[in-house]
This record gives C-alpha cells, sequence and structure tokens, in this order.
C-alpha cells in the first residue's frame, strides 16, 4: 500500500481555483486520449472490466480531474449503476455466502475511501474475483480520497460481472450527509461540471440498494458498524423512545435486520427504522451490554457480552 506522504490528498487532487500547478502541467502535457465506451450489446465482459481498469488507472495519473468527465461519460456511469442497481435490489439485507468448497478463498475488505490505487494494489497481488475467490467489500468506498469515482464504478463492475463472487455492503459514508460532508461530493462536481448534480443524485440511488451485512459459510457475520437493538426497542416517532427509560436495550436478530428498510439515504436519529443507524454507526466495546453512543448521537456501543450471545442465536463463530 502507499504511504501517506507518497499520495496527493484530495484537496491537491481537486484544486483548480488558484491557477495550475506542477503536478498539473505535467497532467496536461500528457496527452491522454483513451475513453470507456459501454458495451452495444449491454453485456459486460471480463475483457470490458479489465480494460475499464487499465483506462481509469492510466487516467487517474495522465489526466486532470476535469477532464474524467471524458474518459468516463455521463451516459456510461448511468448505463452501470442500473446494470448493478438491477443486481443489488434483488439481494436480501443480509446476503449468504455460499463457499463452503474445499479451494474457496473468501476477502473481507474494510474502508476504501477513495484509494483507487490501493483497490488496484489489492486486486492484482490478492488476486482477482473468481469461481473459487469470493470478495466482500464491507463499505466506505468514497469520501476522504480523490478517486472514490473510480473506485466505486470499478467494483460495481465486478458485481454486475460476478453477483454471486462479488458482494457489496453498505458503510456509513454511503448517505447523503457524509458525502456532502467529507468530499465525495465535491469530487462530482469537479469531474463532471454541469452534469454534477444528476450524476451524484445516480450514486445516492445506487447507494440506497446496498445489502447492509453478510454471512459467510453460515459461520461468519459482517457488516460495516456492529450489533443493534431489537426492532421491538425501536421506538415510533409520536412515542418517547423506550430505550431512554430502560438500562438496557434489547439485542436484534439477523430476523430484525431482515426487516430494516434500507432505502433511506441518511441514517435516522430516532423512530422505527434507527436500526439502520445501528446497523452503519455502532462499534464494539469492552463494557457489556448495548448502549447508545452518546458522542456521535449515531449507533450504539456494544459489549462482548452481545457478541457472545448474538454468534450463540445464530449458531456463528466470528462476527
Amino acid at each position: 500500500m502507499m504511504h501517506e506522504d507518497e499520495m496527493l490528498d484530495v484537496d491537491q487532487v481537486l484544486r483548480f481555483e488558484n491557477g495550475i500547478d506542477e503536478v498539473e502541467e505535467s497532467l496536461m502535457s500528457s496527452g491522454f486520449q483513451q475513453f470507456l465506451l459501454w458495451p452495444s450489446d449491454d453485456y459486460i465482459t471480463i475483457e470490458w472490466v479489465q480494460d475499464m481498469m487499465f483506462i481509469l488507472e492510466k487516467a487517474s495519473q495522465k489526466t486532470l480531474p476535469t477532464e474524467f468527465c471524458h474518459v468516463v461519460q455521463t451516459f456510461v456511469v448511468f448505463k452501470l449503476i442500473d446494470a448493478a442497481c438491477n443486481v443489488l435490489c434483488k439481494e436480501p439485507n443480509c446476503v449468504e455466502i455460499n463457499c463452503l468448497g474445499e479451494d474457496s478463498k473468501v476477502i473481507v475488505v474494510g474502508d476504501i475511501h477513495g484509494q483507487f490505487h490501493d483497490l488496484m494494489f489489492l486486486l492484482k497481488h490478492a488476486g482477482m474475483p473468481s469461481e473459487n475467490q469470493f470478495y466482500i467489500f464491507n463499505g466506505n468506498y468514497v469520501d476522504e480520497g480523490a478517486w472514490g469515482i473510480e473506485v466505486f464504478l470499478v467494483l460495481l463492475a465486478w458485481k454486475v460481472l460476478m453477483p454471486h463472487r462479488v458482494y457489496l455492503l453498505r458503510g456509513n459514508h454511503e448517505s447523503r450527509y457524509c458525502t456532502a460532508q467529507y468530499g465525495f461530493k465535491k469530487e462530482v462536481q469537479t469531474k463532471y461540471g454541469n452534469q454534477s448534480e444528476d450524476v451524484y443524485n445516480k450514486f445516492l440511488e445506487c447507494f440506497k440498494e446496498l445489502p447492509l451485512a453478510s454471512v459467510i459459510a453460515n459461520r461468519v457475520y459482517t457488516t460495516h458498524g456492529g450489533l443493534f437493538r431489537s426492532i421491538h426497542a425501536a421506538a415510533s416517532p409520536s412515542e418517547k423512545p423506550k430505550w431512554k427509560m430502560t438500562p438496557r436495550m434489547d439485542l436484534g436478530s439477523l430476523v430484525d435486520l431482515s426487516q430494516v428498510k434500507r432505502t433511506c439515504i441518511d441514517s435516522p436519529h430516532e423512530g422505527p427504522n434507527i436500526l439502520l443507524s445501528d446497523i452503519l454507526w455502532s462499534k464494539p466495546s469492552n463494557r457489556d451490554g448495548l448502549r447508545v453512543n452518546a458522542g456521535r448521537k449515531l449507533g450504539l456501543w456494544c459489549g462482548p457480552d452481545c457478541t457472545e450471545a448474538f454468534l450463540k442465536q445464530h449458531n456463528l463463530k466470528i462476527t
């Protein structure tokens, strides 16, 4: 992986207001002219995905961000997102990864946060998705890094190509609030200019389709955040939240998880769908029990007793 001092930061890569610096001059002189075409038959192949990765990697090194809209036109972005959403919308909140073969390998990937070159390093050195190699990406594809669009588009392409070998879960940054605060919206505006609002909203629509958790080989539970309260502990908007009246919250189950409405673009602070916030924002704690994360005001602190109870309830071994 690249060290921090070897990478351009977001502001440097996306800066245009203050003239052209040495980095920008070197990019402009490269004359990079490749661009991505959408398949004429709407059918994504392994060759198309490989070409896509090659073009995006070269473009990230040789073109200005303002030229990205010529490398991947809006039409291609929309077609790819539509194709991916057609797959994602059919998946449950918790996807089951059936990888019980002796030669099967599952790679679980945490936050990428717009570091496209790290993603390319991972795929090249750990190996591409294949019949025996599964990938589970645990969310936070965008924000903080300058190449969130490239990261997410490549992962969507792999999802369309190999829907039962590549799984994309949602992270807490796949939201309107976080992307507006931590860089992704700015990235879209820089790369797509006057088309950016439509492109940004298209990404937000796709974020809402992403599943929330996975169970691998009936033994391993993964999600971006952590455990969650029981759906019965989520108060209706007209009621005073019951969890404020009691020192202990009931732990949620996979049945509760299946009933979460994941189509909310932002995590709710209250109400019956607050489990979405728990799943995306909760964190482990050394202290037993479930309790509200008062500092963040989103998600819970989950104690080791909760982890043990959750695993036992669902016959799992790792979470």
